[in-house]
Order: C-alpha cells, then structure tokens, then sequence
C-alpha cells in the first residue's frame, strides 16, 4: 500500500514490536549491568526497577504521539505541530545530524565484540563495521516490508541468545552476592540511574516510521507498550544475574554477560557471545538508517533541508535520498576512525547531546499536543523532567548542538531569500479538485 506522499505503508504489529526493541536494545545490554553494579553495587537493582517502571510513561509518549499525528518527521513533526516550524526543523536537524555520527559508532562497538572474541586486529573490525552498515543501507533501500521482517528474525536471535544467557546463570547465583546490598549509599544508586537513562533511548527514532504504519493506533501504542515491557525484563533480568553471579568482579565490567555466554557454552561461546553483539548493534543500525532516512526525506519535503534528501525510489518507494547522505557520512566516519584522525570514544560523545534534545523536544511537544488525555499529559511530563535532568550532565558535549543550529541557521537563511514558487502547488491543488 502506498500513501499519498510516496512512501510505502507496509509496517504491521510484529514489524513495529521488531523495530521499537530494535531501536532501544543496544549493546548496553552486554556492558552495562557491570557498569551499573560495579557503581552500586547489589543496590543498582533498585536503578534497574526504577528505570523499567519508567521506561513505559517513555516509551508512551512517543507511541501515543505517533499514533495521533503518523509522520516521517516523527519527532520533528510534533515539535512543528506544537511550538511551530523553526523549532520543530531545528530538532530535526538534531537528530539528522546525530545518526551520520551514531549509527558508526554502533558498528564500531558490535564489530568490537566479534574481533574481541575472535583475537582479529582493528582493520578487520573495521571492515565487519563497514559490513554492518551496508547491511543497514541495503535492506532500508529495499523497503520497510522487507526491514520489518529481517527486524524480527533478527529480534527473535538477540532474545533466544539473551534468554538462554540468563536461564544459565541462574544455578549460578547466590544469596551471600547480595550483600551488603548499598555498599556506597544512595547517592550511587542515583549515578547508576544516569547511566541506565542511555539504555531507554530510542522510543523518538521509530516515531519516524509511523507514516508507513498500516494501523498507526494498532502499532505505535500496543507496539511501543509490548516492546517496553519486553525491554523492560530483559534489562532488569541481564542486570540480576550480573549482580547474582558477581561476573562483574570475576571477570571485569566490561562485558560480564559475555563472560556468562562464554563460560556456559565453552569453546564456541565467545564466537556465539560476539556474533550477539554484533546482531544487537545491526538491529540499532536497521532502525535508525529508517528513521534518519524518512526524516531527511521529511525535512526536504518541507522545504527545510537540501532538496536532493527528499528524492524518493519508484521502484521501492524508499527515500533514496536520506538514505545516499547517510551512505556519504558513514563513509567518512569509518575513514576518520580508521585514519586515527578520530577515535570512538570522541566520535560517542559528539551525538550524545543532540539525542537527549530530540528527546526532550518530543517530550515537550507531548505536553501540549496530547492535552484533554491527562494520562498522555502526566507521562508526558514525566518523562520531559527525566531529559531535563540527563540533558545537565552533558558537558563539553553541548558544542555539537550549537554547531548544527548555526548551520541550520545558514541553510535558513539562504532559503528565505529565495523566490517562492507556487506554480506547482497552484496545480496540484486544480488536481485535487
């Protein structure tokens, strides 16, 4: 089925479950839970069930204004609708300009895992990185008929591994790994509960698909409810057996879960373990080439973005556009990286702030936009004083933000000086008629 803007309308129930989990579940489940205990100890569990309480009032309020208003600009669109369209352009160029630097990043670390596990060097990860996002590329090209299913293949090994990861971990438990359950006070609970915030992130990117939801109000609020709480679980489950077990001290922080993986599957689990990370980052990947892909397309549409992001495929009714600028800046990226010009941890913490701005921006658009439903307004709420209080701790990071609002001021500029041509318009409207 296509739409009236040429996109394709192909996005049922399991497509959207797929690709909501996809979105949220990154790597951060591997590495994480250690961090999280090795800051609090037993007592980043209380983190854990505070954020899985939360994660639903967030994951909400995206899905509630995506089944409301089903955009391509996804976020951008509610922030339009709500404060008008400068600020609403502005967010989108946020989080346009975020995922050319994120997505990456994401193949970067899910390759890291296999050349970890394998002893392969850095030009190998590399190249399985460049793998990745070419998968990515390719299966967004063909279309969301084709991204959906691949999503849930990919979903259902990512859980299957996890799930087998912690029903093996559970003879390994013991009560005495629970004591002293706050060994550094609640103020370490508080620090934990930061970084969890990172691990929740990803409801905002999946709003961009919602133009291509066959029943808007079917998959964004049961969609986004059944994949919260699946996340939700599954964070918390990974969380207590890296607590139950104590992996976080016996084999590091680092990635304790793929220590578990390892150990209970001998030989091949490191190989197995790797390949996990690896299927967990491609899936971050798949979701976000979407949702950057239709909002570049979005963006041009209005006017707000080079014209040439809002060229669209014939045969697939894909955003071909979007999805060649996204091509060009994971080119560079990976060539920056693999220069030594740029090292991942300078490339993670570029994006960091512009993510928590879309975040915050769709929050705030919900205040207004969801008004006389008083549950979408209170988780609404909520979750904007969550952002506002991450969005603090962003530091140096803020400079990203700045930079793109400056050339978006540019582009903005020279657009408004140009003559408006209303031809077109004045013809389609005769067709119409």
């Amino acid at each position: 089925m296509e739409n009236r803007t040429g996109l394709k309308s192909s996005i049922g129930l399991p497509q959207a479950i797929a690709l909501y989990i996809g979105a949220v579940l990154g790597s951060g489940v591997l590495i994480v839970p250690g961090l999280a205990a090795e800051i609090a100890g037993p007592a980043s569990l209380l983190a854990w069930g505070l954020m899985t309480l939360l994660v639903l009032p967030m994951a909400l309020s995206m899905g509630l204004l995506s089944a409301k208003y089903p955009n391509a600009g996804g976020v951008s669109h509610f922030v339009t609708l709500a404060f008008g369209p400068r600020t609403g352009s502005l967010v989108g160029w946020f989080f346009l300009m975020s995922v050319p630097i994120g997505g990456p990043v994401a193949a970067l670390t899910g390759a890291g895992y296999l050349t970890a596990a394998l002893g392969l060097g850095e030009g190998t990860r590399v190249i399985l990185a460049a793998i990745m996002l070419i998968l990515g590329l390719l299966i967004n090209l063909i279309g969301m008929k084709v991204v959906g299913r691949v999503q849930i293949a990919v979903v259902i090994a990512i859980l299957t591994v996890l799930l087998l990861a912690i029903v093996g971990a559970l003879p390994h438990m013991e009560q005495a790994h629970f004591t002293p359950f706050m060994p550094s006070g609640w103020g370490s609970v508080g620090k934990a509960s930061v970084l969890l915030f990172w691990c929740f992130i990803g409801w905002e990117a999946v709003s961009h698909l919602s133009e291509e939801f066959i029943d808007p109000q079917k998959a964004a609020i049961k969609g986004v409810t059944i994949a919260a709480i699946i996340v939700g679980l599954l964070y918390f489950l990974t969380a207590l057996v890296t607590v139950g077990t104590q992996s976080y001290l016996n084999e590091g922080s680092e990635a304790p879960l793929v220590a578990v993986i390892s150990g209970l599957l001998g030989p091949w689990g490191a190989l197995i373990a790797g390949l996990t990370g690896m299927f967990i980052c491609v899936a971050t990947i798949i979701a976000y080439v979407g949702a950057t892909s239709r909002l570049a397309y979005s963006l041009a549409r209005q006017k707000q973005a080079p014209r040439v992001l809002g060229i669209v495929s014939k045969r697939f009714g894909t955003p071909i556009g979007g999805i060649g600028f996204l091509t060009v800046c994971f080119a560079v990226v990976l060539v920056l990286y693999a220069s030594g010009a740029s090292s991942l941890t300078n490339l993670i913490q570029l994006p960091n702030a512009t993510f928590i701005l879309t975040y915050l921006g769709g929050c705030a658009a919900g205040t207004r936009l969801l008004k006389g439903n008083a549950w979408g307004v209170g988780i609404s709420v909520l979750s904007l004083l969550a952002t506002v209080a991450i969005f603090l701790f962003v530091g140096n990071a803020v400079i990203y933000p700045l930079i793109i609002a400056a050339a978006y001021g540019v582009f903005a500029f020279f657009q408004s000086k140009q003559v408006p041509v209303t031809v077109p318009y004045v013809y389609e409207k005769k067709e119409e008629l």
